[in-house]
């Protein structure tokens, strides 16, 4: 009878990865042998458990910022970009909002503008990002952004299953929310369960680009270690670019 297989290694991943990460640890697992144990969450809650004193031995971040601040406090190696991701917008149809008049329509006070909470998720991060773009084309634009964009997901670990929308579904089922700022891998599920709803593109002189980190902790066991060579591989980036994401380690076709 062969022995059970152990777990050897504990990652923490952000909430967006949670399509992608069973691929790269099956992956892994199949060329290696090792088991994983996950945690999924908002990355900077991740992160201020991780401050608090809970050690995995990878650290998966949707923002480079994260793994970073453990690094210049010694909890983490370097980290590094392993991925980038698009932010998009999940709108209802009847809001009328194209890429073209996408500001103008963010704009207006009649439009619920939903997003991800900045600080805990570096998804509302992003949107606030984006929002300070738009105040640079729009001066005193950001105030208004501010003040009625509603934090429906990302504040805490508990008021949403990792990388889910439900809260965002029924805001905008409800009229309260008309446009969803997200990541663009994340927002063709929530398209599918909503009608009427559709993805636009942001336009690209106001968006900004998600680079996603990775740090291995202090500490770190060798099956970690050797879980973020295989993230960086060829293996490893091919499943990120088959997940919709931009790999950042691939060789440019020629």
């Amino acid at each position: 009878m062969a022995a059970a297989k152990k777990v050897v290694m504990m990652v923490y991943a952000a909430g967006s990865l949670r399509h992608v990460l069973p691929s790269l640890l099956g992956a892994f697992e199949a060329s290696t042998g090792v088991m994983a144990e996950t945690r999924l969450g908002p990355a900077g809650l991740l992160r201020e458990r991780i401050e608090a004193g809970e050690r995995p031995d990878i650290f998966l971040s949707a923002s480079f910022t994260h793994p970073a601040r453990l690094a210049e406090r010694k909890l983490a190696r370097p980290a590094i970009v392993f991925a980038r991701n698009t932010m998009a917008a999940a709108v209802r149809r009847d809001a009328g909002i194209a890429t073209d008049n996408f500001v103008d329509r963010l704009l207006d006070p009649a439009i619920g503008i939903a997003t991800s909470t900045p600080q805990k998720d570096p998804s509302g991060d992003y949107a606030w990002a984006i929002f300070r773009r738009i105040d640079e084309k729009r001066p005193g634009s950001f105030a208004l952004l501010d003040s009625k964009a509603q934090k429906l997901v990302g504040g805490s670990e508990t008021s949403n299953a990792p990388g889910r929308y439900d809260p965002i579904a029924a805001a905008m089922t409800a009229g309260q929310a008309h446009v969803f700022l997200g990541y663009r891998t994340g927002l063709t599920g929530l398209v599918a369960e909503l009608e009427d709803t559709e993805i636009v593109e942001i336009p690209p002189e106001v968006n900004v680009v998600p680079e996603y980190g990775l740090a291995t902790l202090q500490g770190c066991s060798e099956a970690g270690l050797a879980f973020a060579l295989f993230v960086l591989s060829a293996a490893g980036q091919g499943i990120l670019r088959d997940f919709g994401f931009q790999p950042v380690a691939l060789p440019q076709k020629k």
